[in-house]
C-alpha cells in the first residue's frame, strides 16, 4: 500500500513529483550547452515560439543576406553605370560642341575664305569695293551658320575698340567675352565654359570660343562663336539613373568653370580634393563622378546622397516590410501551434488536478471511478491526444479500484497478523503457567497456589481482552507486575525488577500487551541469579520514551540486526522473535513512521531496548 501511495502521488502531481522533476531538470541542465540550458528554463509556449521562429527566420535571414549582397551589388552597378554612361555622353557632347566651334572658327579665321575677305574689306578704300566685300562676308557667314544649326551667336570682335561687326544676332551691351569662365586655351583658341549667352534676345547657357583671326595688319581681331543654347541645355540637363543629376565643369587645373549647385561648389573655386586621376568620390553629402576630356578639362556629375541611395532605400523598405509580414505570419503560426498543444495539455492538467483532489478527499472506486474520469475534460479532437487522454482516464479508474482493494486487504491482513501473534503468544504462556500451577500444587501444597492463581487470573483477564482494544500505560504496568509475580514463583533463581514511571504519562493510551514481550525476552535470554531488569517510562517533549534494560548475557550485533530487520521464521513458536515482531507490528499499526525502536546490546553486557511513542495533541501537556 505504501508503494501504491507513492505511485498515486507521482501521477497526481504532488510536491514529491514537483521536487523530483526539479531535481531531474537540474541534473540534466548541468550537462548541456549554454543555449540548451537557457531553453531548459523556458516554458513550453516560449520554446515553441523560439524554435518556430528560429526554423523560419534563419533560412529567411540567410537568403536575405545573400540577396542583399547580390542586389546591392546589382543596384550599385546599375546606378554607377547609369551615371557614368550619362556622364560620358555629356563629356562627348561637350567635346563635340567645342570641336564644332573650333571647326567653324577656322573658316572665319584668316586661313579661311571669310577671313581673307575680311582682311580685304578692312584694307579697301573704295566704297563700292567695301560694299561688295561686306555683302560677300555676310552671305558666307549666313551660309556657315545655316549649315551649322548648332551654332548660335557669331561675330567678329575688335578687342581694342571693343566693337563687333557681322553679328548674325543682336549683341548685348557691354559685350566682353574675356569675362566668361575660361575652360581652356588650346592652339590659339580660348574655350569658355557654360555661361549666359551674349545674344540680346535670349539668356540661356551656352559654350563659346574666341579665336584670333591672325590678320597680317591687325592682331586684335577675334572670331567669337557661341553654341546653340538648346544644345547646351540638353547636354547639361537630364538624369542617368532615374534621379536628378547636377553637373560641374572643371578646367585643366581643377577650377570650377561651371556649377549647377554653386552653393556647394562655387564657380572659380578649386574643386575639393581635386586630383588629375580621381574619377569618383564623396563631398558634403554628395557623390560625384568625373570624366576627363582629351583637351584636359573635366565634366562631373554630382548627385545628392539621398537621391543616390533612393533606390537602395526603396529596396530596403520592401525587404523590411516583407520581413515584418513574414515575422507576423511566423508568430501567428507559432501561436496556433501553441493553442493546438495547449488544449490537450489543459485537459491533462484538469485530469491531474481532479486526481489530486480525489487523492486528498478520498477516491471513488470501481465503476464510479471510470464514470468520473469519462465525464471530466472534453475531447481535444486530436486523435493522438484523445487516445492518450482516454488511456489516462482508464488507468486512473483502475488505480482507484486497485487502491481500494489493496487498502481493504491490508487492513484485514493487519488484523489477522495481530490476532495470529496473540494466539501464538497467549496459549504458550497459559500452558506453561498452568503446568507450573500443577507442579506447585503437587510439590508444595496450597501455600503458594492462592497467590499464583490470583496473579494468573488478573493477567489472563488483561491479556485476553478484546483484539485491538487500547489500554493505558498504567494498566500495562499493572499487568506487567502480575506477570513478574508469576515468573518469580515459576523460576528457581532470584532477579530484581525496578519500574519507574512518570505520573504525567500513566493515563496515556498504549497498545495492549506491548511491554510484557520485552520483559519476557530478558528472562528467557541470559538472565541469571542477581539479574536486574529496569523499566523506565518518561515523557520527552512530544513523545513517551520507554526503556527496558537488563544485565543478562546480551546479544551480538548480527542478532540485533536480525531482530530489527528480519521477520521471524514460521517454525519459531516461542522466544524473542515472535514477541519483538508483535511489538514492531503494533507500533507500525498504531503510530506509523512516528514511532521508533532501538536495541543496543553486546555479549556479556546485557541488552537495552528503547521505544519512542509519539503523543497526540490531547495527550501532550
Amino acid at each position: 500500500m505504501g508503494n501504491l501511495r507513492h505511485l498515486i502521488g507521482f501521477i497526481t502531481g504532488t510536491d514529491k513529483r514537483r521536487r523530483g522533476r526539479e531535481r531531474f531538470m537540474s541534473s540534466t541542465v548541468r550537462s548541456k550547452s549554454s543555449a540548451y540550458r537557457y531553453l531548459q528554463g523556458l516554458t513550453l509556449k516560449r520554446r515553441i515560439m523560439i524554435l518556430f521562429l528560429g526554423s523560419s527566420l534563419i533560412p529567411f535571414l540567410s537568403i536575405g543576406a545573400i540577396s542583399y549582397s547580390t542586389i546591392y551589388s546589382m543596384l550599385q552597378n546599375k546606378i554607377q553605370s547609369g551615371i557614368v554612361s550619362n556622364l560620358k555622353g555629356v563629356q562627348q557632347s561637350l567635346e563635340n560642341t567645342l570641336t564644332n566651334l573650333n571647326h567653324v572658327s577656322q573658316q572665319l579665321a584668316f586661313e579661311g575664305s571669310v577671313g581673307r575677305k575680311l582682311d580685304l574689306l578692312l584694307a579697301a578704300k573704295e566704297p563700292y569695293e567695301r560694299s561688295r566685300l561686306t555683302e560677300e562676308v555676310r552671305n558666307e557667314l549666313s551660309l556657315i551658320t545655316f549649315t551649322n544649326p548648332n551654332i548660335g551667336l557669331t561675330l567678329y570682335y575688335f578687342q581694342k575698340e571693343g566693337t563687333t561687326i557681322f553679328e548674325n544676332m543682336g549683341v548685348k551691351d557691354g559685350f566682353a567675352p574675356e569675362k566668361a569662365p575660361l575652360l581652356g586655351h588650346y592652339n590659339g583658341i580660348s574655350y569658355y565654359g557654360p555661361h549666359p549667352s551674349s545674344n540680346r534676345f535670349v539668356n540661356q547657357i551656352v559654350l563659346s570660343a574666341l579665336r584670333r583671326v591672325e590678320l597680317p595688319d591687325r592682331q586684335d581681331v577675334y572670331v567669337y562663336i557661341e553654341s546653340g543654347f538648346r544644345l547646351t541645355s540638353g547636354i547639361l540637363t537630364g538624369d542617368g539613373f532615374g534621379g536628378k543629376v547636377a553637373h560641374l565643369i572643371l578646367d585643366h587645373d581643377g577650377r570650377v568653370a561651371y556649377s549647377h549647385i554653386p552653393s556647394v561648389f562655387p564657380v572659380d573655386s578649386l574643386f575639393p580634393g581635386f586630383t588629375r586621376e580621381g574619377t569618383s568620390g564623396e563631398y558634403a553629402g554628395h557623390y560625384w563622378f568625373r570624366e576627363r576630356s582629351s583637351q584636359g578639362w573635366s565634366v562631373l556629375s554630382v548627385i545628392p546622397a539621398g537621391d543616390y541611395n533612393r533606390e537602395m532605400n526603396r529596396w530596403w523598405t520592401q525587404v523590411l516590410l516583407s520581413s515584418l509580414v513574414f515575422l507576423l505570419i511566423s508568430l501567428l503560426l507559432g501561436w496556433l501551434l501553441w493553442k493546438m498543444v495547449y488544449k490537450p495539455l489543459g485537459a491533462f492538467h484538469g485530469e491531474i488536478e481532479s486526481m489530486e483532489q480525489q487523492s486528498g478527499q478520498g477516491q471513488p472506486g470501481g465503476e464510479s471511478a471510470v464514470e468520473t474520469a469519462a465525464s471530466l475534460a472534453p475531447a481535444t479532437h486530436i486523435p493522438e491526444f484523445d487516445d492518450l487522454l482516454q488511456r489516462f482516464r482508464e488507468m486512473r479508474g483502475q488505480i482507484w479500484t486497485l487502491f481500494a482493494e489493496v487498502e481493504q486487504k491490508e487492513k484485514r491482513r493487519a488484523d489477522l497478523e495481530v490476532e495470529k501473534l496473540l494466539y501464538q503468544i497467549n496459549p504458550h504462556f497459559l500452558m506453561n503457567t498452568l503446568d507450573t500451577v500443577h507442579w506447585l500444587a503437587v510439590l508444595h501444597g496450597q501455600g503458594e497456589i492462592d497467590r499464583l492463581v490470583q496473579s494468573l487470573n488478573k493477567l489472563l483477564y488483561y491479556n485476553l481482552g478484546k483484539l485491538g482494544q487500547e489500554s493505558t500505560i498504567r494498566e500495562e504496568l499493572d499487568a506487567l507486575q502480575q506477570y513478574l509475580t508469576l515468573q518469580e514463583i515459576r523460576y528457581d533463581f532470584k532477579f530484581l525488577v525496578r519500574i519507574e514511571a512518570d505520573e504525567r504519562v500513566l493515563d496515556t493510551p498504549i497498545p495492549r500487551f506491548l511491554l510484557q514481550p520485552l520483559v519476557e525476552n530478558a528472562l528467557y535470554h541470559g538472565l541469571d541469579d542477581e539479574g536486574l531488569i529496569e523499566v523506565d517510562v518518561r515523557q520527552e517533549g512530544s513523545a513517551v520514551r520507554i526503556i527496558v534494560q537488563d544485565n543478562g548475557a546480551g546479544m551480538s550485533e548480527e542478532a540485533v540486526r536480525r531482530l530489527l530487520e528480519e521477520p521471524p521464521p514460521e517454525e519459531r513458536r516461542v522466544g524473542m522473535g515472535i514477541g519483538m515482531n508483535y511489538v514492531k507490528r503494533m507500533m507500525a499499526i498504531h503510530y506509523g513512521e512516528g514511532a521508533g525502536l532501538a536495541i543496543r546490546s553486546a555479549a556479556g553486557e546485557g541488552t537495552r531496548i528503547e521505544l519512542r511513542l509519539p503523543l497526540t495533541g490531547e495527550d501532550y501537556t
